[in-house]
This record gives structure tokens, C-alpha cells and sequence, in this order.
């Protein structure tokens, strides 16, 4: 039994979700206390308002980067000791994203009036583009280094600069909140990110990569090409993605009212609070590891493996989460918010099936299956916004998160089927 106990704990795995489970609880404590915050002092129309702004800057800030991160993850991991194929894939990575940042954030800055009409249907918000726009160089710019570290297994710099950003966007939020209500929750959620920027390169200073020889150099048409499958995934994730949420927070707000959208939102805020024990762990162990692997069988045994850990991790978390639903809506948010009881159930069972998928999810990205992601992405993305609006018609707000739990289990029934040759066939 000792024994069996010590294989487990020795286990890679275990020993990075252990370790980012710090950076983890700390993001979970600040995330809670910027949720309680902006809850009791804007309430659930408010917390809409922010889940449109929060969409709309997950696109740009994937656009900003050039969609390479995942990209930099894997070839940083593949080519760690080639010197020569790390430069050029360091400094292309490094010019695309300070080009292309700078592009999509003058843009953004030339239109700030029409987006603030198009995402919050008024323009008096304008101001809080101008901000996103000046700040999107710094964000890329420190999603990139960070990528970089991820590359490298720097795990403990990762969790610390992670632990920092966490902090920082917790004093930004609660400060502009307090002073500035709503306007002030919008402008802390587009900005606190670059201002992190300062503390990366201070840890990242010192490091060989980090000078000229490593980040700036000519351009390889090569290593754009190789980047460029990747930042066709990450862009379709970022068209499809956020974009179907934004559909569907505004279809709700349309046909019942942004109070309704706020409970919505609301129940997507509780599944990212949870969901980032996972997904931290997926992103700083799984994908690098994932890239490593050149053998199938070896690759088997490590997502059978991760799947033995998970599963039993997630299923026991969603228990307790709906089983404490009542508690958790009064700590996180106010009385205002109880209505949002009823969609527990459905919202849970879908992350179950959602992060059973994203384990094999994952090899795509990994393994640059740039053609079987798009596809995938465009298709469930639909399907999502469909099944919305088919539900919703019939069961009220409910029905939004019965057609997420919907979506995502045919997602993994999908992803068992692309995969079923690796996962099944034990030669």
C-alpha cells in the first residue's frame, strides 16, 4: 500500500499539480475577492458587462501574440538543446508578436468608439479600448516570455510571476472598483496583465535567451510557416470561442434581460474558478510533455496515466461544488445572485466532459493537428450557439447550460473517436 501511495506521489504529474497548486489557491483567493467586490458593488449586470469585455480581450489578446504561444511552448520544448533551431524559433516568435501587437493595438485604438457600440451597445465606454489598446504590447510581449519559461520547465519562475499577476490584478481591480464602480472594474480588467510585464523580465533577466542574440534576428519563412499552424488554431479558438459566448450572453440579454445574462455569467465565473486547478496544471505540465513524446506508445501510457489522475480529481471537485452550491453562491457573490441555483447541475456535468475532452484535446495542439483543431473548433463552437438557442426556447436560462453539457459530451465523444487508435490499441 506504501508503495503503491509513494509511485503515485512520485509522479510527475502529482508533483506540478502540487506545486502549482499554491499559485492556484492564491489565484482561486484573489479571484474570489474581485468576484465578491465587483458583485456587491455592480451586481449581475455589471458582471455581464465585464464577461463582454473579458471575450472581447481574449480575441485581441490572441491576435496581439499572433496566436504563437502554445506554438513556443513546443518548439521551446523540442529544441531546448539544438541552439541553433532555438534562436531562430526564439527570435522569429519574439518579432512576431511585437509586430503584430502593435498592429491590433493601434487598430484597436483607431476604433474604440464603434467596438465600445458593438460590445456594450454604447459608445461612451470608448475609453476603456484606448486603454486596452495602448496596454496590448506589454500583454503580448509578457505572454510571450512566459510561453518561453513554460518551454524551459522553469515551473517555479512560472508560478511565481503567476502568483504575482494574481496579486496584481487584485489590488488593480479592487482599487479602480472601489474608486470608480463599473468604469473601473472594465479599465482594471484590460490593463493589470501588462503592468506584469515589469516583474517577468525582472526574473527572466538573467537568463541566456534573454538578450538580442536570442530575440531579435532575421526572418525564417520556415519557422513562420511551422508557427503558422499554430496560430491558425489559437485564432479559430479565439474567433469561435469567445465569439460564441458573446452570442449567447447576447441572445439572453435580448430575449430575458442582462440581470438573467448575469447569472449566466455568474455560473461560467464559478466553473473558471474551480476549472483552473486543471487547466494551470494542463498548460504547465501536460502540453510541454505532450510535445516531447515522438513514441505512441509512450504517449498512450502518459495520457492513460493523466486521465487515472484527473478524472477521479474533477469528478470529486464538481461534487462538492454542487453539493455546497447554496454556500458557494453567498461567499462568492450577493443575495441578488441566488437565482443562479438552478444552474449548477447542467453547468457541472458539461466541465466534467469538457476537461475529459481537453486531455485529448491537448495532442492536437501538441502535435500540431492544425487541420482535426479548426475543424473540431468551428464545428462545436456552432453547435454550442445552436443548442443555445434551441434550449433556451424551451427551458428558460437553464437551457443554456443544458446545451453546454450537451456540447462538450459530444465533444468527447468525438475526441475518443479521433483518438480511438492511440487510446484503445494497447500495441
Amino acid at each position: 500500500m506504501f508503495g503503491a501511495i509513494k509511485k503515485i506521489t512520485s509522479n510527475d504529474l502529482i508533483k506540478v499539480f502540487s506545486f502549482t497548486s499554491l499559485s492556484t489557491i492564491i489565484k482561486l483567493l484573489t479571484g474570489y475577492i474581485s468576484v465578491k467586490i465587483v458583485a456587491s458593488i455592480i451586481g449581475p449586470a455589471g458582471i455581464a458587462l465585464i464577461g463582454q469585455l473579458q471575450n472581447f480581450t481574449s480575441i485581441f489578446t490572441t491576435l496581439g501574440a499572433g496566436g504563437i504561444n502554445n506554438g513556443v511552448v513546443k518548439y521551446v520544448s523540442e529544441f531546448k538543446d539544438d541552439d541553433s533551431a532555438l534562436k531562430k524559433f526564439l527570435n522569429n516568435g519574439f518579432k512576431i508578436t511585437l509586430s503584430l501587437s502593435l498592429f491590433f493595438g493601434i487598430l484597436i485604438l483607431l476604433f474604440c468608439y464603434p467596438l465600445s457600440q458593438w460590445i456594450f451597445l454604447d459608445a461612451k465606454y470608448y475609453y476603456v479600448f484606448i486603454f486596452l489598446g495602448v496596454s496590448l504590447l506589454m500583454l503580448s510581449l509578457n505572454n510571450y516570455f512566459l510561453s518561453v519559461l513554460n518551454g524551459f520547465k522553469e515551473f517555479r519562475k512560472f508560478v511565481i510571476i503567476n502568483i504575482i499577476t494574481s496579486v496584481i490584478g487584485l489590488i488593480f481591480t479592487v482599487a479602480l472598483v472601489l474608486k470608480f464602480h463599473l468604469e473601473g472594474a472594465l479599465i482594471a480588467n484590460v490593463t493589470y496583465q501588462s503592468v506584469v510585464l515589469f516583474a517577468t523580465v525582472f526574473f527572466i533577466r538573467k537568463y541566456f535567451w534573454f538578450n538580442k542574440e536570442y530575440l531579435w534576428g532575421k526572418w525564417d519563412k520556415k519557422i513562420i510557416r511551422k508557427y503558422f499552424s499554430y496560430s491558425l488554431m489559437a485564432l479559430v479558438t479565439a474567433a469561435t470561442v469567445p465569439v460564441s459566448q458573446l452570442v449567447i450572453r447576447g441572445y439572453l440579454i435580448k430575449k430575458f434581460s442582462i440581470d438573467i445574462a448575469g447569472y449566466w455569467e455568474g455560473m461560467n465565473r464559478i466553473s473558471n474558478l474551480y476549472l483552473v486547478f486543471f487547466t494551470t496544471t494542463f498548460g504547465v505540465y501536460y502540453l510541454p510533455k505532450l510535445s516531447e513524446i515522438r513514441d505512441n506508445s509512450v504517449l498512450r501510457k502518459e495520457v492513460i496515466k493523466t486521465y487515472k489522475i484527473i478524472a477521479p480529481a474533477i469528478f470529486l471537485s464538481l461534487v462538492v461544488v454542487y453539493l455546497c452550491k447554496d454556500l458557494v453562491i453567498s461567499v462568492l457573490f450577493t443575495k441578488e445572485f441566488y437565482s443562479m441555483k438552478n444552474l449548477f447541475f447542467w453547468q457541472l456535468f458539461g466541465d466534467f466532459f469538457k476537461i475529459m475532452s481537453w486531455i485529448l484535446a491537448f495532442i492536437m495542439v501538441a502535435k500540431s493537428m492544425a487541420k482535426t483543431y479548426i475543424a473540431t473548433e468551428v464545428i462545436f463552437a456552432t453547435s454550442l450557439v445552436l443548442f443555445s438557442y434551441l434550449f433556451v426556447n424551451f427551458n428558460g436560462v437553464v437551457g443554456a447550460t443544458q446545451a453546454y453539457c450537451l456540447n462538450y459530451f459530444l465533444y468527447f465523444i468525438v475526441m475518443l473517436l479521433i483518438f480511438r487508435s492511440l487510446i484503445f490499441n494497447k500495441k
